[in-house]
Parts: C-alpha cells; sequence; structure tokens
C-alpha cells in the first residue's frame, strides 16, 4: 500500500475513505461556521483550527478521521462543560468519538465551539 504524505489539511481529507471524508467536512463546516475566520493548519497530523490569532495548541480546535468514527478535540473544558449531553459518545477528557454510521450533532458541535470561543476571548480580555 501507498503511503500519502500529509502536508496540508486538504491532503488529510483527501486520504480519508469517503464516509469519513464526509464526516470531517461536516465537522469542518461546524467549525467555520461558527468562527468563519478560524486559522485551519495541520497539528500532530491532523486538521486543527485556531480560534484566535496565532492560536497555540490550547486555542486550537482538531478534528480527526477514523474507519469507524471521527474525532473532535475542542478542550477538556469544553467536555466538561458537556458532558451530559455527550454521554452516548465515547469520550476522554480533551475529546468525543463521533460513530460515522450515525448523523452528525451538529447543533451539540457549533454549541460546543461556541463555548470554547467565550472562554478563549474571556482569557484573552484579563
Amino acid at each position: 500500500m501507498k503511503t500519502v504524505k500529509i502536508e496540508t489539511v486538504d491532503d488529510y481529507f483527501k486520504a480519508q475513505p469517503e464516509n469519513t471524508r464526509n464526516a470531517l467536512w461536516e465537522l469542518k463546516k461546524c467549525i467555520l461556521k461558527v468562527k468563519p475566520n478560524a486559522t485551519e493548519l495541520l497539528n500532530y497530523n491532523i486538521p486543527a483550527y485556531a480560534l484566535t490569532e496565532n492560536g497555540k495548541r490550547a486555542e486550537q480546535i482538531m478534528i480527526a478521521g477514523y474507519k469507524k468514527h471521527v474525532g473532535l478535540y475542542p478542550h477538556p473544558t469544553t467536555m466538561e462543560k458537556f458532558d451530559s449531553e455527550l454521554s452516548e459518545y465515547k469520550r476522554a477528557k480533551g475529546s468525543v468519538q463521533f460513530p460515522l454510521d450515525k448523523p452528525l450533532p451538529k447543533n451539540l458541535i457549533e454549541r460546543m465551539i461556541r463555548f470554547r470561543m467565550e472562554l478563549l476571548n474571556k482569557q484573552n480580555a484579563s
């Protein structure tokens, strides 16, 4: 099997199976709907979206594609805030897995992104 070198977010998306790629596009749309000018980059070889200018890792939301799910990495504080609403999904301290065989909870994802942005705005204002 030929290994594809991932240098851009587009490369990452193109390297995914169609159903994974489609779910990643939906996650990306949710992020950009809330933060249209988010800076897109690769971080840890997965797509990341900086929510602040020159956003460091803690100021980014990352996404990743897998065989049976897509991952959203919004930040542990966001995961804690939305823990009960995410109870049906597999999750960790700073991430949640959305299975590919179910529709993405877009409204919930957008609210999570909005919450993270509000926290960052408060931190940057002080």
